[in-house]
């Protein structure tokens, strides 16, 4: 019905008044209000989440009507942390509240798309060519042609194909790459297994059926830190976000907590509300900065050098000046700090690092019988003896169920293990580490002041080996306060006098390369390791894919994971390193 005779009643609709003429009774039509009722209808309510490949892995109410997501709210039954601890919920973010909008939106990519340019030529070599690889080779091998397609890219133009077209596309060019080429000239990606196990598993099948290399999320575009594996042989086992709140000093480096995790970010910010201290590293005002006791914000790609100057600040004070026993006793046994490396000839002069030394590289194997090859070796402290101490790789596979990193030899004797050779050396040799600190960059200062080989002085020991070598051995320990340049009472002219010389890696050096002031610098490593030291390793730093997706980083992870081996973070609750990948956890 026409709504003509309420417009002319207007000014009569008001029936009446009530609450002393504060509220009135009308007589209009409501009859539009149905259509917001309708908007928020549903039949049914199931759980589910958004993305499946969030490492947040959020659980939802999600309301269905007639086939359709009309809404979505958030699950409210998870389990309790435990006494003491926030809880998980609310877990969600707008973009979850969002995402049955994504669903049903016109740019949701529902059929394979291809460039148009390329779709041609390819419709018009398949007229002219009966076998789809000729046609392909028509096209690649034809400069006009192949130049015509590929300065397209990049600039849209992409046109609805089918999947028969498209397959055969690939297929052709596939074959054609293998018969011209090698098949080890194919490179694919498959997802990663969070999204889909049977699409990964179907991706690396076919690249492994066809000689082809299967590029892995690591090295595809950086989705997950490659100097994890590369520690510690593993993908990226950190703990669950909860975690957060057990910590006492905290370090946000490169990663915006409450624009990418926030579904976590409450037990950050319950931790700073509860006394965790809070420093954020980060080149730009970020959202997580404004939680920030301390704000560093180093030039874009040069967290490295920041890493550096502050285990440069830590070795010298914690280690060397005034040994802390938990932190000594951290790296004794469940690092390789005591493990001996042979010392080879450099090039250039002088001696680099080389391998471990192994117990099959010494007469008696050490007592060992299986994979000697592999079992590393150290020095007892005070007996002076090379003894190949449980942990190492070679344990775990000689049958002896003596891998755990217990304080023993390998036959099960009890053994304390020298850190460093400093006070029972043979000589002190000059050993060649890298430096890239010089190399001229376009977007930050380089500092040249040293040469491209940096020399330092070691501590080291001669050792016989089986084959009748007589090598200089030194310990990771001595090789790393060497390389992070901390003058020893070795009179090395090389390494730093104070953190003000500008001598690789002191506070002083990395101001020039990064911005951020060695006063900082100096606050921020002495307040990490004191609260380590305090609270027995809960000092945490949360490493995001702000770092992630630069080049060589790598060494920049690497840099910040020493932090926290050298403070004996990791493995412990409320310390260690909490990446953006590897929390789902719940």
């Amino acid at each position: 019905m026409s709504h003509f005779l309420d417009r002319l009643l207007f000014f009569r609709k008001v029936q009446g008044t009530f609450a002393d003429r504060h509220g009135q009774t009308t007589r209009e039509d409501r009859t539009w209000e149905e259509a917001y009722r309708r908007r928020w209808q549903h039949d049914k309510i199931v759980r589910s989440t958004h993305g499946v490949n969030c490492t947040g892995a959020c659980s939802w109410k999600i309301y269905v009507k007639d086939g359709l997501v009309t809404w979505e709210t958030q699950q409210t039954d998870y389990p309790r942390t435990r006494p003491g601890m926030p809880n998980h919920e609310p877990r969600g973010c707008p973009r979850g509240a969002s995402y049955s909008w994504y669903l049903y939106s016109a740019n949701r990519l529902k059929y394979p798309m291809a460039r148009e340019r390329l779709l041609r030529l390819w419709r018009e070599a398949r007229a002219a060519h009966a076998d789809p690889v000729e046609a392909w080779a028509s096209i690649v091998e034809d400069p006009q042609k192949a130049r015509e397609y590929k300065t397209r890219r990049g600039l849209g133009g992409l046109v609805r194909s089918t999947w028969e077209e498209v397959n055969e596309i690939i297929a052709a060019a596939n074959v054609y790459t293998a018969k011209r080429y090698g098949p080890d000239r194919i490179v694919g990606f498959s997802p990663i297994p969070a999204m889909s196990m049977v699409s990964y598993a179907a991706g690396s099948r076919y690249l492994s059926l066809i000689g082809g290399v299967c590029l892995s999320f690591y090295d595809w575009y950086c989705d997950l830190p490659p100097s994890s594996p590369m520690t510690w042989g593993e993908q990226t086992d950190v703990p669950e976000s909860a975690d957060w709140y057990n910590a006492k000093f905290i370090m946000m480096w490169g990663s915006n907590v409450p624009q990418t995790r926030t579904p976590d970010a409450h037990f950050m910010t319950e931790a700073r509300y509860n006394g965790t201290k809070i420093v954020v590293c980060s080149p730009d005002y970020s959202e997580a900065t404004k939680f920030a006791d301390l704000w560093l914000a180093p030039k874009q790609g040069t967290d490295a050098a920041l890493a550096m100057a502050m285990g440069h600040v830590i070795l010298r004070e914690f280690h060397l000046d005034r040994p802390t026993p938990y932190f000594e006793d951290y790296c004794r046994r469940y690092t390789d700090m005591p493990m001996l490396v042979e010392l080879e000839e450099a090039p250039g002069g002088g001696l680099t690092a080389g391998r471990f030394l192994r117990a099959s590289d010494f007469s008696d194997h050490l007592g060992q019988k299986e994979h000697t090859e592999w079992k590393t070796v150290a020095y007892e402290e005070g007996v002076d003896r090379v003894v190949a101490p449980q942990g190492s790789i070679g344990f775990r596979w000689d049958k002896s169920g003596r891998w755990n990193l217990e304080e023993k030899e390998g036959g099960g004797e009890a053994v304390h293990l020298r850190l460093s050779l400093l006070a029972r050396h043979d000589e002190v040799a000059e050993v060649a580490f890298p430096y890239f600190g010089g190399v001229a960059h376009e977007f930050f200062n380089a500092n040249a002041r040293s040469p491209e080989i940096l020399r330092r002085k070691v501590p080291v020991r001669r050792l016989k080996l089986a084959d009748g070598r007589e090598v200089r051995a030194a310990t990771v320990f001595d090789l790393l306060a060497a390389h992070y340049g901390i003058e020893r009472g070795l009179d090395d002219p090389g390494a730093a006098r104070g953190y003000e010389d500008d001598v690789p890696y002191t506070p002083a050096w990395q101001e020039a390369i990064t911005g951020v002031k060695a006063d900082h610098v100096i606050q921020v490593a002495r307040e990490f390791a004191e609260n380590a030291a305090r609270t027995q390793g809960r000092s945490m730093v949360i490493l995001g894919a702000g770092l992630n997706h630069w080049y060589h980083m790598d060494t920049s992870y690497r840099g910040i994971i020493n932090l926290l081996v050298m403070c004996g973070c990791i493995g412990q609750s409320g310390g260690g390193w909490a990446h953006y990948v590897g929390q789902e956890k719940l």
